[in-house]
């Protein structure tokens, strides 16, 4: 086994001009360039992935007769004169809201809304319960305004 001393390494020299050096592009100014040009395509393909699926969501929905959200469930009863009762009090007291009586046998519902978040409901669901206190929010489904089912189409491209 030989041992080396520093000695035998005394005469190396290495050439470190910058001609005997390779040469390499400037990658910070490539990585600005590429990143920005990547920034701008991939917003424009995000968005157009975005509008797509939005599309199809609106397509989607008004093909759906019904939606889920929530209303304000004043009154919940068989006793129909106590549901007009309730009905005219809520008109009296909060003319800007609008009341509308259901039948769902055997009871009556009186219910104040349609809102697609509970949330929405809060302002309206607090001033009523200062005077119904019974009140609640539940969830309910509502129909579509302006959907026309594919036999209504039908009569109505029958009646023309």
């Amino acid at each position: 086994m030989t041992t080396d001393s520093g000695n035998s390494y005394q005469n190396y020299r290495e050439d470190i001009q910058l001609s005997s050096l390779p040469q390499y592009p400037d990658y910070t100014q490539q990585l600005n360039e590429s990143s920005q040009a990547n920034l701008a395509v991939s917003d424009n393909t995000v968005d157009k992935e975005l509008n797509q699926v939005k599309t199809r969501l609106i397509e989607k929905n008004k093909s759906e007769p019904y939606y889920s959200g929530y209303t304000i469930l004043v009154y919940s009863g068989v006793d129909r004169d106590r549901a007009f009762k309730t009905q005219s009090e809520l008109n009296e007291y909060f003319p800007d809201i609008n009341a509308e009586i259901q039948y769902q046998q055997p009871r009556y519902l009186v219910k104040v809304g349609k809102y697609n978040y509970k949330f929405e409901s809060q302002k309206n669901f607090s001033l009523i319960k200062s005077q119904f206190p019974t009140a609640r929010i539940i969830q309910d489904r509502f129909q579509r305004e302006g959907f026309v089912t594919p036999l209504e189409k039908e009569n109505a491209q029958g009646q023309n």
